[in-house]
């Protein structure tokens, strides 16, 4: 099977990160007897730099017209002279929102998997992290807060700054569909997490999640209060299964779940909707401050090329084989700088790509 992949470098590390994730594609396609074929856009400050806008009509059409998205990372260093001088609809970050709403893209999914041999990077303590955690996140993206209509004005001579959250039922309807769905090929735990002693909009998310649990009875269902959970997850990360939340919370916890596994380099993420078409990308930013150097960490990257495999795809035995790869390595000691630790091999980052591809 030939499968058609737009890949987003972006800035920063996304060039280099991106680069190694097509290495171990290409590596599981010799292997399995696929092809995939590349279509690079320019989105970020890298579309910035080019065209004047982060993302443009024709960098999207291409995206919808492909399988699947790859994407490396979006961002750079704010300060004079940078993309964070531009208004807000002009930044690199809002072609990303542009992406997901383009694509229609409402759900993300971030696994949050502590590795026997990254015991020594989580910064959890031994008798909290057990046997270990696996738990996956999933956010709604394409509502909420982040939006919502926003404005800053001056009103009777003091600037005022008002951003509006906002979510329907139906857009609370189908992501919990999806938590329920995925709970079910896992633990069957979905805890629902929100802040409805204070606002509307999480009051309105409890009643709709809850009309939805009633078609799942083999699913348990737990509300959480947001600021609960943040506590909850270095108190005892092992109770979650499936946190189901909205697109801010989401985004919070699910930074928060990556550095418990030892670095969010090793997080990827999934963002779906109703049909294959997915965009894949790791949780971390462009990290521009080592860019260029061969210092940043592929893994997540990498894992997100699995998640495409495997749900844009239908390859599971191939997802399977990277994420054993990627498993091995660590278990023969390789880290990158982030995850280093004593006694163990550090490498950079093409390297750390060429030992995943070579053992798919």
């Amino acid at each position: 099977m030939n499968y058609n992949v737009a890949v987003i470098p972006g800035d920063g590390i996304g060039p280099e990160i991106v680069a190694e994730a097509r290495k171990v594609l290409d590596a599981v396609g010799e292997r399995f007897g696929h092809t995939f074929s590349y279509t690079e856009l320019l989105m970020g400050g890298a579309s910035i730099d080019v065209h004047g806008v982060p993302l443009t009509d024709e960098a999207l059409a291409a995206a919808k017209a492909s399988d699947a998205v790859l994407l490396g990372a979006v961002g750079g260093v704010v300060g004079k002279d940078s993309w964070y001088e531009l208004p807000p609809n002009l930044r690199p970050e809002a072609g990303l929102l542009a992406i997901r709403k383009g694509l229609e893209l409402f759900a993300n999914l971030r696994p949050a998997y502590l590795y026997d041999e990254l015991r020594a990077a989580c910064p959890l303590r031994d008798d909290i992290i057990g046997d270990g955690f696996d738990m996956i996140v999933v956010r709604e993206l394409t509502g909420g807060v982040y939006f919502g209509d926003r404005k800053t004005e001056e009103i009777d001579g003091v600037v005022t700054a008002v951003d509006e959250m906002k979510y329907s039922e139906e857009e609370i309807r189908r992501i919990a569909i999806k938590g329920f769905e995925i709970a079910r090929k896992r633990r069957k735990n979905v805890i629902s997490v929100d802040k409805a002693n204070v606002l509307d909009t999480s009051r309105l998310w409890n009643r709709v999640v809850a009309e939805v649990a009633k078609e799942y009875p083999d699913v348990t269902l737990t509300n959480m209060l947001v600021d609960n959970c943040a506590m909850q997850l270095v108190k005892n990360p092992r109770q979650f299964d499936v946190i189901l939340t909205e697109n801010m919370f989401g985004d919070i916890l699910s930074d928060e779940a990556s550095m418990i596994t030892g670095s969010i380099g090793m997080l990827s993420s999934a963002s779906l909707g109703a049909t294959k078409l997915g965009l894949y990308e790791p949780s971390h930013g462009a990290a521009p401050d080592i860019a260029g150097q061969d210092k940043a960490n592929p893994i997540a990257t990498i894992l997100s090329a699995a998640m495409m495999l495997r749900y844009s795809f239908d390859l599971d035995q191939e997802a399977d084989a990277v994420e054993a790869a990627v498993k091995q390595v660590l278990a023969e000691g390789y880290r990158t700088v982030d995850i280093m630790s004593e006694g163990q091999k550090q490498v950079g980052c093409k390297e750390m790509g060429d030992l995943i591809a070579a053992r798919v």
